[in-house]
């Protein structure tokens, strides 16, 4: 030891730190190094319950090695199809966006720019 203290550095990706305005639009980047996934399904109950009745009928046999929730992962992966992906997408939405994007479509189908609350008094129907 020759008294030389080395500091790692981190790296700084561009974001500010802080609260986040609301009319900031999160980008999405996948990071293609990542080659772990964990589900954590301690605080939902009847999806680890349907995970546990799976892994219990798939390993009820004779032959073969142990059914593990990756095989039934991948599996699922494999059967998902573009309709299911739009599925998940709408289910990612918070109310608010749900409005939003119902605005958006509504504003693209009738060639109107009407505001949020233009929009919410003609669907309400309020006077």
């Amino acid at each position: 030891m020759n008294g030389v203290i080395e500091l790692n550095e981190k790296k700084v990706s561009g974001k500010k730190r802080g609260r986040k305005s609301k009319n900031e639009k999160v980008v999405y980047e996948l990071n293609r190094d990542q080659t772990k996934f964990f589900v954590d399904l301690s605080k939902e109950r009847v999806p680890l319950e349907k995970v546990f009745d799976l892994l219990i009928k798939t390993n009820k046999k004779d032959y073969g090695r142990e059914i593990t929730f990756k095989d039934l992962a991948l599996f699922g992966i494999d059967k998902i199809v573009d309709k299911d992906i739009d599925k998940i997408k709408d289910g990612s939405l918070s109310e608010m966006e749900k409005v939003k994007k119902a605005l958006d479509e509504y504003n693209l189908k009738n060639k109107t720019s009407l505001s949020m609350g233009e929009f919410l008094v003609k669907k309400l129907s309020i006077n």
